[in-house]
């Protein structure tokens, strides 16, 4: 089965791409922080069944980069969607392999790109991409 990480503090934003998510995926998991993702990432039986994370690049404690460089530590070959606020870039992340989506952004461009990751990790993983 295939699941995706959800990392969102905010509970409003948070449903909202959870319910977008769950009615092309099905099977999305939310997280209100780094620590709880963190310690997800560490259970083997969720670990090896995680396809995806999505979070946001502003987070309080640990997010962004911190949170990214994190992830690629527990999980190297795993795609990461980073969710940026208006007017951030994606410089943060030009190493890390990550996908960044600038805000505001229609849900099907969000969509689209979760099922291109999906579809192909390595083609996200091996390059930072844009959208």
């Amino acid at each position: 089965m295939t699941s995706i990480l959800l990392v969102d503090d905010d509970p409003l934003q948070a449903s909202l791409i959870l319910s977008v998510l769950e009615q092309r995926f099905g099977d999305v998991r939310r997280v209100t922080d780094a620590a709880e993702a963190l310690c997800l990432i560490e259970q083997r039986e969720f670990a090896d069944n995680l396809r995806l994370v999505i979070s946001g690049h502003h987070r309080p404690g640990v997010g962004g980069p911190t949170l990214v460089n994190e992830l690629r530590s527990r999980a190297p070959d795993l795609p990461i969607l980073v969710l940026g606020a208006l007017g951030e870039t994606p410089a943060d992340y030009a190493e890390a392999h990550v996908c960044f989506l600038a805000k505001p952004f229609a849900a099907i461009r969000m969509l689209n790109l979760a099922s291109w990751m999906l579809a192909d990790p390595k083609a996200a993983v091996n390059r930072a991409a844009v959208a």
